[in-house]
């Protein structure tokens, strides 16, 4: 049987530990494929390069949309999502799924009686969230720099940085870059003292990284988490997806764990 070819589509991409954590569950499961990194300037050469190439991928910023507008076929939460962060080659198709959405939701469960939740950021990482957390029942709110990406989220409360006033959430999620690079907060600092002195919890989807995000809750005493364990989980699920639910989140967890 042919090795089993994977990639992680992005820009940036090199900082990405995916091919680590897929790296693991492969050989620690016995399996025969290898897993890369392909740095896209931009996403119109994505398609070809896929179905020319591997038999599945990961999508991470910035190609989540423009992935899901090449897929021959989107499943999931991804059709409402409108981003994928997933690929799979089914007999020369790109068919499209989001395992973010449901990787970030198993990652906040550390943080019990959520109703209420802030994101900053308009992206796909942002649209994944907040439709996880509109299905299960939490009130979601939207806070980017600019209107125009917030045309995407007709469904939910949204505010710019320029008209936004802050009332209480019971968490505050940063999907911007904002940290990324730079000591960067992801709004201006008066916005966000109005935001940590009204919310219990916050999470930042930058991962292995004390963000300024992440440094300024801490200074106001409220309970944190990085994008760990929302990069693990939906790496589980997306690996699962690679290989046709052959084998259980249990099963994959231990493996990719040790990436971190």
């Amino acid at each position: 049987m042919k090795a089993k070819s994977f990639t992680i589509f992005g820009n940036p991409v090199a900082h990405s530990i995916s091919p680590k954590m897929h790296g693991f569950a492969i050989e620690g499961l016995g399996l025969d494929a290898t897993y890369t990194k392909t740095h896209l300037e931009g996403a119109c050469r994505l398609r070809t390069l896929f179905l020319e190439s591997f038999d599945a991928a990961n999508v991470t910023v910035p190609h989540k949309e423009a992935a899901f507008g090449q897929c021959d076929e989107v499943r999931g939460i991804a059709q409402e999502i409108g981003a994928v962060n997933t690929l799979i080659n089914e007999n020369g198709h790109m068919i499209g799924y989001n395992t973010d959405a449901e990787g970030f939701y198993r990652s906040m469960q550390d943080f019990p009686d959520i109703k209420s939740a802030l994101i900053l950021g308009a992206g796909g990482t942002a649209k994944a969230i907040s439709y996880i957390l509109k299905e299960k029942g939490i009130e979601v709110s939207i806070l980017n720099r600019s209107a125009s990406r917030l045309e995407a989220f007709e469904n939910f409360k949204t505010a710019t940085w320029e008209n936004f006033e802050a009332s209480y959430h019971d968490i505050i999620i940063n999907t911007t870059s904002a940290g990324l690079e730079e000591e960067t907060l992801p709004a201006p600092k008066n916005i966000m003292i109005g935001l940590f002195e009204h919310t219990k919890y916050a999470i930042d989807v930058i991962y292995n990284k004390e963000t300024p995000f992440l440094k300024m809750a801490k200074e106001y005493k409220i309970p944190t988490k990085d994008g760990a364990d929302m990069l693990l989980y939906q790496g589980v699920l997306a690996f699962n997806l690679f290989y046709h639910d052959t084998f259980s989140f249990e099963e994959i967890v231990p493996f990719m764990q040790k990436a971190f």
